[in-house]
């Protein structure tokens, strides 16, 4: 597909699961994704900047995907280590 400049764009760009790496296809409708807020720790408000975690059908399905937001915040420092 073209647009308006003449450049060959792609209509769809698939998004992976951040805790598995899986492609999310498009008739996954289990899947989710979830936008966390980066906080400014002096005043308490959001700063205007996120973090975006995808997470697949497949790991919502078997019941991990708290755990894999826990894991992924933890990396990210959003939540501290000892949580």
């Amino acid at each position: 597909m073209q647009n308006e400049a003449g450049e060959y764009v792609d209509m769809y760009i698939p998004r992976k699961c951040s805790a598995s790496n899986r492609i999310i296809a498009a008739k996954d409708h289990a899947s989710i994704q979830i936008n966390i807020a980066d906080v400014d720790e002096s005043t308490g408000r959001m700063t205007g900047s996120y973090k975006t975690y995808a997470i697949c059908g497949a790991i919502r399905k078997m019941g991990e995907s708290d755990d894999c937001i826990n894991r992924l915040a933890k990396k990210d420092g959003i939540i501290s280590k000892n949580f």
